[in-house]
């Protein structure tokens, strides 16, 4: 693992799912269930091969949804209407994660694989709406997910933001390598109720890749001792 500091930092750039949000709250759950149940009502098939099918796609495409278009067409307007279909009252609302936000100078940006609907209402749900200025979601990347690169020049480009002078934010490790490549200081957010970053972190590297700059399973307690150390 590499470092690079903070003190030239003006732009935060976070995931959403697992990263804001602690994973232990499961919320992510009812979404990989719903992709299951689409999975199988589309192929035809039981739970246990639409799920084999289903982590499959998503380990090899990024998500699950890009899978989907690219070996069976399907539309994905359909796809995240119904995975996002989910009771969000599990998230819990985080001050401290609301303080450390408020206190940190600089823009704060959303980047996700899910959609802007779904990114509002897990911001409300955590009660730091307020903070972000834009939400990129996989619809402004073209349906196009982390970890390639293209999403990262795009939201470079619509954000007008300088990678050189902001940090991401992600509980994929593999997501951080075009970050990284472009200049940002990356973060690690790992934790024990994430399955499928340990997974994947455990296939392609996780927190000891040159592309992982600091590691933290705390986000509101790492922000916060940022803040601390700029004052």
């Amino acid at each position: 693992m590499t470092t690079r500091g903070f003190d030239h930092i003006d732009t935060w750039i976070f995931d959403l799912d697992n990263t804001l949000y602690p994973a232990s709250c499961r919320l992510f759950d009812q979404i990989d269930v719903k992709i299951g149940a689409f999975v199988s009502n589309l192929l035809g098939i039981d739970a246990t091969e639409a799920r084999r099918i289903q982590k499959a796609y998503f380990y090899e495409y990024g998500t699950t949804l890009r899978g989907l278009m690219s070996e069976h067409k399907v539309a994905p307007e359909e796809f995240l209407d119904f995975v996002h279909d989910i009771d969000h009252s599990p998230v819990p609302a985080n001050r401290l994660l609301d303080e450390a936000l408020h206190a940190l100078p600089g823009r704060k940006l959303i980047f996700t694989n899910g959609t802007v609907a779904h990114a509002q209402k897990v911001l409300a749900r955590i009660g730091v709406t307020h903070h972000f200025g834009d939400i990129f979601d996989i619809v402004h990347s073209d349906y196009i997910p982390k970890p390639a690169i293209g999403p990262y020049r795009k939201f470079v480009a619509q954000t007008g933001i300088d990678p050189t002078h902001s940090s991401m934010f992600e509980d994929i490790a593999r997501n951080l390598e075009a970050p990284h490549e472009l200049g940002m200081t990356t973060v690690l957010v790992t934790s024990p109720d994430n399955t499928d970053a340990k997974h994947l972190n455990s296939l392609h590297g996780g927190a000891g890749e040159a592309h992982v700059h600091h590691v933290t399973d705390d986000i509101a307690a790492f922000l916060a001792k940022l803040v601390a150390e700029r004052n």
